[in-house]
């Protein structure tokens, strides 16, 4: 029997990119529809329910932001996966802080667009409760407070293990610094970006190979950070170090 294909909005004021988006991704097994502003897909997504959406950041009248936001509101189940312009990066913190999952940046290939799309299906979709993940040569287990890696238990300090166990709960999405520190030291942190960069490098020096070119703490410049699984072959790419 074969399985339903995974829904997915195209917000673009663009016809020849939707049409171009649309082949793609139909290929690839997705279930597409198309919009050409804001207001039509807030209306979509209010008249049926949609997996993932795709949505462009420049668009004439209502802009990305707002949409994302109202979208977000009608739908928290759905993934949103958002087009910024790769030299603006306050562009993807306004996404995140408006409903985004993720975001891809133009000029993107087609292979990481999927990826994208695919990685946040997994994080969107209802789970059952986990103990354990696994990524890589990495098992935590959250109950018990343990980290082994090829097998070996890893020492962390009580602030090391929920900082790794709140970014592997979180794998693959982008996490900016003040997340971070507001879900680890709490909501009167935000700014000490030294302080989440010294945990960071210490994790590093814990869990990687090769802590100069980290496989699992990705950094991405300018905002934050994402966990990635090096096995998975839909892992995001992001710059590997940089601060």
């Amino acid at each position: 029997m074969l399985q339903p294909r995974t829904s997915v909005l195209i917000i673009d004021d663009e016809a020849p990119l939707r049409k171009a988006l649309r082949t793609s991704l139909v290929a690839s097994g997705f279930s597409v529809e198309e919009a050409r502003t804001g207001e039509e897909a807030v209306d979509a997504v209010r008249q049926r329910r949609f997996e993932l959406v795709l949505l462009d950041i420049n668009m004439p009248g209502m802009s990305g932001f707002e949409a994302c936001q109202q979208i977000r509101a009608a739908s928290p189940q759905t993934g949103i996966v958002m087009v910024t312009v790769k030299d603006f990066e306050e562009d993807k913190i306004r996404a995140l802080e408006a409903g985004a999952d993720d975001y891809v940046s133009k000029p993107f290939r087609l292979g990481e667009l999927t990826a994208r799309l695919r990685a946040v299906l997994r994080r969107t979709q209802p789970q059952e409760g986990t103990e354990r993940v696994r990524a890589g040569d990495l098992e935590i287990h959250f109950t018990n407070r343990i980290l082994w890696r090829n097998g070996e238990q890893i020492h962390l300090s009580p602030k090391e293990f929920d900082l790794l166990a709140y970014m592997m709960k979180h794998i693959g999405a982008p996490l900016p610094h003040a997340k971070l520190l507001h879900a680890i030291w709490g909501p009167e942190y935000g700014g000490e970006l030294e302080y989440l960069r010294t945990y960071i490098r210490g994790l590093r020096k814990k869990i990687e190979k090769d802590p100069a070119e980290p496989q699992y703490i990705l950094t991405e410049p300018w905002l934050g950070y994402r966990f990635t699984n090096p096995a998975d072959p839909d892992t995001p790419a992001a710059s590997p170090a940089g601060e």
